[in-house]
């Protein structure tokens, strides 16, 4: 099937190939009925506009370049549906490509966002980054770039975070309310910001309600369902007295509340479990997990409006980065219902 182009458009009406073209781009010179007419004969026809060649032209593509982590996880998925809404409902589409949280991959999935003429790019960076030369490329060719999650608080970009200190505090200050007093605490052994911040509420709620710190009971690796197996056998085989375990996220979680149950540990009556994340299994498992929901639409929403704003502005990088922080909600379920059950 012959492809339909400005030519036919301009042979239907009788007028000419530019006029066509002009209207189609809304140019102020054409009429307002020369427009109608183009673009009701474009619609007939079965007209579709040649995007990267429009592109070239006008040096505008409206698309806009997402990079996360993974789409495995629906924390990621979920904000990434956030920016489409918002992208979407002001002309713009998003092209998606994942790291597998490996800064090789994030290189060349900037790499190849740039190469597709993107009109920004708005991303949540690999786990195991350690430097920022990529981003500042980004920056130094003036293309929009805007952070969330994890966020690179040195370089001049906006961004959109949850309160991760708030998170942390939130998680333990539950835990030890609803009766929990020997608290263990999952975290990484990578240096983000995020994890950091959530350990930092950890240990301040432990000082706010007068509970002397353990050191064992702070445990470091790659969070993972298995790491989160790893932890229980640890604590159980070094015979460390525990009562609750807080994870940095929701899988290292899972995998706790699955190894205490191999173990025989009721949950929550021995052992009170809440993860960070509120990834959609939390729901579902038994018993359901507690956990600290990142508001993670919103944050998409927040992040494609920040966007916008910085895409309106025109100069980039002149002015002070706009950074917000979003609340966390904490989500109690059976999980730690608290031992006197």
């Amino acid at each position: 099937m012959k492809k339909v182009t400005i030519l036919d458009i301009a042979k239907e009406l009788n007028i000419t190939f530019s006029t066509v073209a002009r209207a189609l781009n809304d140019h102020p010179a054409i009429s307002k009925s020369t427009k109608e007419a183009v673009k009701k004969t474009a619609e007939k026809l079965g007209y579709s506009k040649n995007k990267i060649a429009s592109s070239l032209r006008s040096g505008k593509s409206n698309i806009i370049g997402v990079l996360v982590p993974s789409l495995d996880v629906s924390f990621f998925s979920s904000v990434v549906h956030g920016i489409e809404s918002v992208m979407n409902q002001h002309g713009y589409s998003i092209l998606l490509y994942q790291s597998q949280e490996s800064y090789k991959k994030e290189d060349k999935g900037i790499e190849t966002l740039l190469n597709s003429r993107v009109d920004g790019i708005i991303t949540s960076f690999a786990i195991d980054r350690e430097d920022s030369s990529s981003f500042e490329e980004i920056i130094s060719k003036n293309i929009p770039l805007t952070f969330f999650d994890r966020a690179l608080y040195q370089l001049n970009a906006p961004s959109v975070t949850i309160d991760d200190y708030k998170g942390g505090y939130m998680a333990t200050e539950h835990l030890i309310q609803s009766g929990y007093k020997k608290i263990v605490h999952i975290t990484e052994t990578r240096n983000l910001s995020i994890f950091k911040e959530r350990l930092k509420g950890y240990l301040d709620a432990l000082k706010t309600y007068n509970i002397p710190l353990n050191e064992d009971l702070i445990l470091k690796g790659n969070l993972s369902l298995n790491f989160g197996k790893e932890c229980v056998k640890d604590l159980t085989d070094r015979r460390i007295d525990f009562d609750a375990i807080f994870t940095l996220e929701d899988f290292t979680a899972m995998g706790v509340i699955q190894q205490l149950k191999s173990q025989h540990i009721r949950i929550p009556e021995e052992v009170g479990v809440i993860g960070f994340a509120n990834e959609a299994f939390g729901s579902l498992v038994t018993p359901s997990l507690s956990t600290i929901d990142q508001q993670t639409h919103l944050m998409g929403q927040e992040t494609a409006q920040l966007f916008l704003t910085m895409l309106k502005e025109g100069s980039f990088y002149k002015m002070a980065p706009k950074r917000m922080k979003l609340d966390p909600l904490l989500i109690v379920r059976d999980s730690s219902r608290g031992p006197q059950l």
